[in-house]
């Protein structure tokens, strides 16, 4: 099976999720570390989407100035085109499996698409 991780070697959410992808058997990592490879506003939309997640859901307040813009409060497609011209402001890991797409927060959230 192929997953897919949108990782963030700084967060330790991240890097709990990718250790239990990279330790499970029959799994084919692909990283993106979507800081240095963002994602199109498009495969933005398709993976928030997957996950049962409004644009809002998956927004990162912490570190980031998106409060003080008031992104949290904008609709989905100010968001997202947030999101699209600075992915600082897309919260991780992102998994996506051919089971699906999981928010890994916390990590063990990974093992729904395993």
């Amino acid at each position: 099976m192929k997953a897919t991780i949108w990782h963030n070697p700084k967060c330790g959410t991240s890097r709990k999720t990718l250790a239990i992808l990279e330790e499970t058997p029959g799994v084919e990592v692909e990283v993106i570390e979507y800081l240095k490879t963002p994602c199109s506003r498009e495969k933005l939309t398709q993976l928030i989407a997957d996950a049962g997640l409004t644009p809002a859901e998956a927004i990162r307040k912490m570190g980031t100035d998106a409060e003080e813009k008031g992104l949290p409060d904008m609709d989905g497609d100010a968001i997202l085109d947030a999101m699209a011209a600075d992915p600082a402001y897309v919260n991780r890991p992102f998994v996506e499996t051919e089971k699906g797409v999981r928010f890994c927060r916390p990590q063990d959230k990974v093992h729904e698409i395993l």
